[in-house]
């Protein structure tokens, strides 16, 4: 039977509440907190002067990016250890931290940030499913809003950032298809996506598989489309923020 209705009230096809808190870490250079319903991450972004070694022993012109994410330990319903004391990053945090910095890079001209290294540092505050796509949506804000801070102040000439990003998961729970899962609906699903997309409408990363299941072409393409109509709608928000953000400056 077609799932009419979800544990939070949403129709299969709807985001959950998207929302933004500027400033939030007042020494980055620009900081957001961005909520998916419950899920709650501090997205910070800092611009360094000088860019990593490797690139300077191989020639490498313009700037870099890189990511860097955690959980708190509070923010699961039981504490999560640090990873500082395991000794070692978890290959999730590995796989999301990479995640991140790929979806950024794929909307920043690295040679218009100069000699410059643009930290994105996400860290979740409560998880409740999609953490790692709440944290591209913020991780974009962020660097804009830092980005911002540069042109008004002389430091860069041009806005690198040729494009928005934004990531949301749909997936197959109880043989229907959903929009931005929450963790009741994540845990259980039978096929989990995250699907990175600019603002543009182009794809940048799409990661999918399927939870001791598999999934048909058609259920594919399904998933596919309610990913696009959640994307174009919080890239809607994402500029609106940006946009009353920025002019009221």
């Amino acid at each position: 039977m077609p799932i009419t209705e979800r544990a939070d009230g949403r129709k299969p096809h709807q985001i959950r509440p998207v929302t933004f808190e500027a400033n939030f870490a007042p020494h980055a250079t620009g900081s957001v907190l961005i909520r998916y319903g419950s899920t709650q991450v501090i997205c910070a972004a800092t611009i360094e002067s000088g860019v990593p070694t490797w690139m300077k022993q191989q020639g490498v012109k313009g700037g870099w990016l890189t990511a860097e994410y955690s959980m708190l330990p509070y923010s699961t319903h039981e504490r999560k250890g640090r990873d500082i004391n395991k000794g070692r990053l978890d290959g999730r945090t590995v796989e999301i931290q990479r995640l991140i910095g790929r979806s950024l890079r794929a909307t920043l001209d690295l040679d218009k940030l100069g000699q410059n290294t643009l930290w994105l540092d996400c860290d979740v505050l409560q998880a409740d499913g999609g953490t790692r796509t709440a944290a591209i949506t913020g991780a974009y804000v962020a660097a804009r809003l830092a980005v911002q801070k540069l042109l008004d102040a002389g430091k860069l000439k041009e806005n690198p950032l040729i494009d928005s990003v934004a990531a949301v998961s749909v997936g197959l729970f109880n043989d229907g298809a959903l929009l931005d899962l929450a963790y009741v609906e994540d845990k259980d699903a039978q096929v989990d996506f995250n699907v990175v997309m600019t603002g543009q409408g182009r794809f940048v990363e799409v990661q999918g598989t399927g939870e001791e299941s598999t999934f048909s072409q058609e259920q594919l393409d399904q998933l596919l489309a309610l990913a696009q109509v959640g994307l174009k709608e919080i890239s809607a928000l994402q500029a609106a923020f940006l946009a009353r953000s920025l002019l009221s400056k």
